[in-house]
């Protein structure tokens, strides 16, 4: 019976402990999820489960575009 506790099928988290959130994308730079989705984990159903891991892949296009480097920010910080 002990053993049944280790063998759970059950759809695993994506988390490879890169912990950091994007921000501008709003997604970790680690595991593609949305800090919504990272909180609702543990009591997300296996078929969202399966549903997130699914549009992980597309998101990674999000973390290529650049943030336009030093000048943009200073744009941003005089626009505020």
């Amino acid at each position: 019976m002990k053993d049944q506790i280790w063998k759970r099928d059950e759809v695993k988290s994506p988390c490879v402990k890169i912990c950091v959130i994007h921000p501008d994308a709003e997604i970790c730079t680690g595991c593609l999820r949305t800090m919504d989705e990272i909180a609702a984990w543990s009591r997300l159903a296996p078929d969202e489960r399966k549903a997130v891991l699914t549009d992980l892949p597309s998101r990674r296009a999000l973390l290529k575009q650049r943030r336009g480097g030093r000048n943009a920010r200073l744009k941003r910080r005089n626009a505020g």
